[in-house]
């Protein structure tokens, strides 16, 4: 949630306690604030149990990372060096399976791909997608067959002209009188 977003919501809350001090109903509150009644009757739980500080918000929501503010810094100084520095020298790539493995080689922490990602993002990188390629790949003589013997081989399309949207064959009129809607209603 952005930092608009939790103003929005500590406001709308301080209003809601306002609204109860004044002995207004739940309903009214979800209705004047426009918000779930599950919400104002979640909110006046809370504001007769510990008043106006009880709807004060608890921080961000979600689990707390895992790792130190130390070995974020480390973590980060880890992905600069690049993956060959770490044993993936295929490629200079850093996906987010690799981050989750080198989280696990490196702090003894388990993180999930998806957990992961977040992180990379968190630390203002980007998990990559590599190429799949053979590693015996020919690109000249990949170039070489798509100029000269694709065009040979590719299918040619449909000729211009009055097309049908199905792949069924056109019907046609001839002999339909008296099988449609209502046929022999006479």
């Amino acid at each position: 949630m952005t930092a608009e977003g939790r103003r929005r919501r500590e406001t709308v809350r301080r209003q809601a306690a306002e609204l109860f001090e004044r002995r207004i109903k739940p309903l009214e509150v979800a209705r004047q604030l426009r918000v779930s009644r599950k919400s104002a009757y979640q909110w006046h739980r809370l504001w007769r149990e510990g008043g106006v500080e009880a709807l004060a918000s608890g921080g961000p929501g979600g689990s707390r990372c895992r790792l130190s503010p130390r070995c974020l810094e480390k973590l980060a100084g880890y992905l600069e060096q690049g993956p060959a520095a770490h044993g993936w020298v295929e490629d200079q790539v850093w996906t987010a399976a690799r981050v989750a493995t080198l989280i696990g080689r490196k702090f003894h922490v388990s993180y999930s791909v998806s957990g992961a990602t977040r992180l990379m993002h968190r630390l203002g990188f980007s998990p990559q997608v590599p190429a799949r390629r053979v590693a015996e790949r020919d690109d000249q003589a990949v170039k070489v067959w798509r100029e000269a013997t694709w065009a040979e081989v590719k299918e040619r399309g449909r000729p211009a002209g009055v097309t049908s949207a199905s792949r069924t064959k056109p019907a046609s009129r001839a002999g339909r009188q008296g099988d449609g809607p209502g046929a022999g209603a006479e």
